[in-house]
């Protein structure tokens, strides 16, 4: 029996509202009076249920999907209870965790999620195996499912410092940084680009730098995770390893494009312009972030970025919201799971305008830091940028819901 996907995808959408009502609401107590609720669990529960009640939820019935089109006799169904413990876990974090923080009770729901996606893991890894041999999107699959298990590890060396209390610092930020690359780079990445590969049913035979690419930012991967920390003082062999992972990952990357490119020459006449114009922002967006991550293995630039916080906030929603998210939300219209029509083009459009500005404001308020000048009205700016981030999110949920009816 296959899994219900538009349902369980409707829940998605609904879920990327919350995500941005309380990501208005923090930007509107920082910008103005609003005494009620606690910045930091605000924070720390936007954070957790975008992971796991947008994305994670998300990627996990999109690849289920993929299998019940692949698989000639596989029942997605079973795959019911995981999405619905995941769920259970990503609603307890987003209220217990603007409740009491990092609580006991919002620690249970962080945990059980782990061990869910330790489950889910397992069962598609093998459902895996059912696969043609020459599908390309196997591998990163299997790869985003191993780099989600190992990014746990960052959350329970956080959970031992804190029941220690043997707090350290640099330890401290190390962990957190350790669980996001592994989220950002590995299995929200990966699963993104498994997605991409089935979707243009990519094979073995096609090129074999398609397969090539793979290997190249699988092997990176983890030492990748080095310029993270640039901000410590890293022996000369680390470094020298990081910068040749991100120089690799630049050249994987837009090698693989041009061969694409040239190998599927109508691959954006396919499209209708709505679906031309999100892989090309996708596209661009992604680009920028490697770029970037080249030039921060530049010790000056890489002491000033990590400095000054509203550059790092810009880098994690240039890869949340420009790459991952968008691609996500692309993927499902591009594969009519909802119909598109000319309303929902408007809120995908208004979306990407709201990740546009709010990446220049954050830009500009993190240069601007660099020689301690305050420009006035960023907080306020980044407040309306959030709010046409939520109507845009609301505009594409709307219209999402009410073309099934």
């Amino acid at each position: 029996m296959p899994l219900n996907i538009k349902f369980w995808l409707k829940l998605s959408l609904l879920n990327l509202c919350i995500v941005a009502t309380l990501g208005v609401l923090m930007r509107y107590k920082i910008g103005f009076e609003f005494p009620y609720l606690d910045q930091k669990h605000l924070q720390h529960s936007h954070s957790h249920f975008a992971f796991a009640g947008w994305l994670s939820h998300t990627l996990m019935v999109l690849m289920v999907y993929y299998l019940q089109t692949k698989i000639a006799v596989f029942s997605g169904e079973k795959y019911k209870n995981l999405i619905i413990a995941n769920l259970i876990c990503a609603y307890g974090m987003l209220v217990f965790f603007i409740i009491q923080g990092y609580g006991m009770i919002s620690i249970i729901f962080s945990t059980a999620s782990i061990v869910v996606s330790y489950v889910f893991a397992y069962r598609f890894n093998k459902d895996l195996k059912s696969l043609d041999s020459d599908l390309l999107a196997k591998n990163w699959f299997k790869a985003a499912l191993f780099f989600n298990v190992i990014s746990s590890l960052g959350t329970f060396y956080l959970a031992y410092m804190m029941a220690s209390k043997n707090f350290v610092q640099d330890l401290y930020l190390s962990s957190v940084y350790y669980y996001l690359h592994f989220q950002y780079n590995g299995w929200f990445f990966f699963a993104c680009m498994g997605l991409i590969f089935g979707f243009l049913n990519l094979r073995k035979p096609e090129h074999p730098f398609f397969e090539s690419s793979f290997y190249l930012f699988a092997i990176t991967c983890v030492p990748a995770y080095l310029l993270s920390i640039l901000w410590l003082d890293l022996p000369v062999i680390l470094y020298i390893i990081t910068v040749l992972s991100a120089l690799i990952q630049v050249y994987a990357w837009f090698k693989f494009v041009v061969i694409l490119i040239k190998i599927r020459k109508n691959i954006l006449q396919n499209f209708a312009p709505i679906f031309r114009y999100l892989l090309v922002f996708i596209s661009f967006a992604f680009s920028v972030k490697l770029l970037l991550q080249l030039g921060s293995t530049i010790p000056v630039v890489s002491q000033l970025a990590f400095g000054f916080r509203p550059i790092v906030i810009a880098y994690l929603h240039l890869v949340l919201l420009a790459v991952i998210s968008l691609f996500v939300l692309f993927f499902i219209y591009a594969n009519q799971l909802f119909p598109i029509t000319k309303k929902l083009k408007n809120g995908l459009i208004l979306l990407t305008i709201g990740v546009v500005l709010n990446e220049i404001i954050l830009a500009v308020q993190g240069i601007s830091s660099f020689s301690y000048t305050i420009i006035p009205y960023t907080n306020e700016s980044l407040f309306v940028v959030a709010i046409v981030l939520f109507v845009g999110i609301v505009l594409t949920t709307f219209y999402s819901k009410k073309s099934e009816k």
